[in-house]
């Protein structure tokens, strides 16, 4: 595979002359360069009025490499050929540079130039492109292709500084000014004579049989072209290789792609997602441009106006900004009804909704950027998770929040700075078994999570965010006007007419499993449970009528029929000869659902010995009075197993710094008995 270099545009601010007087102080040797051990003139020749000046270099490179890939390579230093086409009337450097030791093995190619600025004629540009191809190098390709890139990009860094050091002793000198060429007066004869001459400048000039050196890698125009400073001030630190994948893989997109090209930071953003792997960033970012486009997502701050009901309901909002100059977003989930924003507006209306905040976000960062006078890419996002109960486990709800993670991590990589969680309540974990493995391991790396009020005094929020923006519902002094959510009310709910048209009742039903229980008849699942420390989670629906939910706990599986591993439903399993306390016991209390209630439960693992003595069935259904013969439920139920349950919150106490005590909490409990229905309308 061959590997590609392209730097973007230095710039030094000093005329053309006085960079290349500099430039010269590097031959024969130069000591600011220790891997360059010294070099010999080939070849020279100059065009008769004295413009052109070529010369042509032998140039030994010390190899600093592996002692043992040394001595069976046999070499301790490396030869390359330089040719540099001095051109003083049109004021340019062209540099050609190949190797000549290992050339049937190892192809280098290398092409710089310097140019005068095209908008200040006093200053002086520099470029660099190069390629390398290892074809076989004694097995060692890989290692040697690593240590040959280390080694050209640090090079790449020094050989700036150099040119910087003996500008600053040219200056030093005394020499800060250096005449512009000027053509000496020509006889016309001589004029006459080299008008059909080809051009002396040209880069074949001079070459034995006119042979053609190497092509450069990659051809700019000047509007396309990236210079340091601007990398710096709006990009931030980029390694010499970092910014060659920039400046390729946004060259690529100007060749390729039809269209409005995405911003460098958000090229840049990609790049970052893929650990700077040229062709894995450039297949995601493909990826997310045809989405853009399909969803004309480029058009959503200008067209989207969100219905007044998400306006009201909707519980977050952008707040200032964190203590770095990231914009901050918060979001109070726990006191936010998602199951009633999903039925009242769909979950099409909140995903593009999800969208306009991170539209909105990337905003924010490029206008904080110019603000504070420093790169800024990314936002922070406060969570408060007062209030968060098994409701918000309602499985479509669930569902499409692993949607959202999911386009989000697609298309706006690298946008989150940092996701702070506060007064996370012992439901959490659950949650978090179910989300976590949807978010990327660099993302999750982002999360700091408090329970309780861990999140006062130091080590809290006080360390990411100023005093003055804390908001009062979290102890601050700063008045929030983020709205406070709230339960969406029914009357609001899309009708089954609606739901049907935007494909939601659909969805719901292949997530759910639907009964009707006649009066008297019980409806029984029986859920086998392989795993002691299990957590299982029941979500259901009553659609009409009334019902009675009660859990029961038996080691050994209803019988009749032998049955697959798992879950079963329909009619009566249990045995009706059976003994409540002998065959089975009770573990829950029965609970009465009523018609539009919607139920979220979960219980850590049954206990070997539940009690016996809570109310019956038959009282509560003597105390029930059911408007009709017939209830209609949805319901869907999971058996988180220990081992996953176990690894998130591995997962969740290694991305925290305040987790200790919800951790413990939940741990303490995983080995008991505990559950916690909610019960909404």
């Amino acid at each position: 595979m061959v590997q590609k270099y392209q730097s973007p545009v230095r710039i030094y601010k000093y005329p053309f002359e006085l960079v290349m007087a500099a430039y010269e102080k590097r031959f024969p040797t130069c000591p600011q360069i220790p891997v360059f051990l010294g070099s010999e003139v080939l070849r020279e020749s100059r065009s008769p009025d004295g413009a052109v000046h070529v010369v042509e270099r032998s140039c030994r490179l010390r190899v600093e490499a592996p002692r043992l890939l040394r001595k069976i390579a046999g070499v301790e230093h490396v030869v390359f050929v330089q040719r540099n086409v001095l051109n003083w009337r049109e004021r340019t450097l062209l540099i050609e540079a190949h190797n000549e030791t290992f050339a049937s093995r190892v192809v280098v190619n290398e092409n710089c130039s310097y140019t005068v600025h095209p908008e200040n004629e006093e200053w002086t540009c520099f470029e660099q492109s190069a390629s390398l191809d290892i074809r076989s190098f004694f097995g060692f390709e890989s290692a040697l292709e690593k240590i040959a890139m280390k080694q050209y990009t640090a090079n790449v860094k020094r050989g700036k500084e150099v040119i910087e050091h003996y500008l600053n002793e040219l200056i030093s000198q005394g020499t800060s000014h250096i005449p512009r060429w000027t053509p000496a007066p020509v006889r016309e004869e001589d004029a006459r004579a080299q008008a059909g001459r080809r051009d002396a400048g040209s880069p074949q000039a001079d070459r034995p049989g006119g042979t053609p050196g190497p092509a450069p890698e990659t051809v700019l125009t000047e509007g396309d072209k990236l210079d340091a400073d601007y990398i710096q001030r709006y990009l931030g630190h980029l390694t010499p290789v970092q910014e060659s994948c920039l400046i390729q893989l946004r060259h690529w997109l100007q060749e390729t792609h039809k269209g409005k090209i995405p911003k460098d930071e958000h090229i840049l953003r990609f790049l970052r997602a893929r650990d700077f792997h040229l062709d894995k960033a450039r297949e995601m970012l493909c990826q997310s441009l045809s989405w853009r486009k399909q969803h004309q997502v480029d058009l959503l701050l200008q067209t989207w106006q969100p219905p007044a009901l998400l306006e009201e309901f909707y519980a977050g909002g952008w707040h200032y900004q964190d203590i770095d100059g990231r914009p901050l977003y918060i979001l109070r989930l726990g006191h936010m009804d998602t199951k009633g924003l999903m039925k009242a507006v769909g979950e099409e209306t909140l995903l593009k909704h999800v969208l306009s905040v991170n539209e909105e976000g990337q905003k924010r960062c490029e206008g904080n950027t110019k603000q504070f006078g420093r790169p800024i890419s990314s936002w922070t996002c406060l969570v408060d998770l007062e209030g968060l109960n098994m409701r918000h486990l309602w499985r479509p709800g669930v569902k499409a929040l692993l949607r959202m993670i999911e386009v989000v991590e697609d298309n706006y990589p690298e946008t989150l700075g940092r996701l702070l969680i506060v007064r996370a309540p012992r439901v959490f974990p659950v949650l978090w078994t179910l989300i976590s493995p949807f978010i990327n391991e660099n993302t999750r790396q982002k999360f700091l999570i408090y329970s309780g009020s861990n999140y006062q005094g130091p080590g809290g929020l006080v360390d990411y965010l100023d005093k003055e923006v804390i908001p009062d519902f979290l102890g601050g002094e700063c008045v929030c006007n983020v709205p406070e959510g709230g339960l969406v009310p029914k009357s609001l709910y899309l009708t089954e007419e609606e739901q049907e048209h935007t494909d939601q009742l659909r969805q719901w039903r292949e997530t759910y499993q639907s009964a009707s229980v006649l009066r008297g008849a019980p409806h029984e699942v029986a859920v086998e449970i392989l795993e002691g420390e299990s957590v299982i989670t029941w979500d259901f629906d009553i659609l009409r009528g009334d019902v009675v939910f009660s859990l029961y706990h038996s080691k050994q599986m209803p019988q009749p029929g032998r049955q697959e591993p798992g879950a079963r439903a329909g009619g009566q399993l249990m045995d009706k000869g059976w003994v409540l306390g002998v065959d089975y016991s009770r573990v829950e209390a029965p609970l009465v659902c009523r018609e539009g209630e919607s139920i979220q439960w979960q219980m850590h693992s049954p206990p070997g010995n539940a009690a016996c003595s809570l109310p019956g069935v038959e009282d509560v259904l003597t105390a029930l009075h059911s408007p009709g013969p017939k209830c209609k439920l949805l319901y869907y139920y999971e058996v988180l197993a220990s081992e996953d349950f176990r690894g998130s919150m591995s997962s969740l106490e290694s991305c925290t710094s305040g987790f200790s005590q919800l951790s413990a909490t939940t741990s303490s409990s995983s080995g008991q008995s505990h559950s916690s229905p909610l019960v909404s309308r």
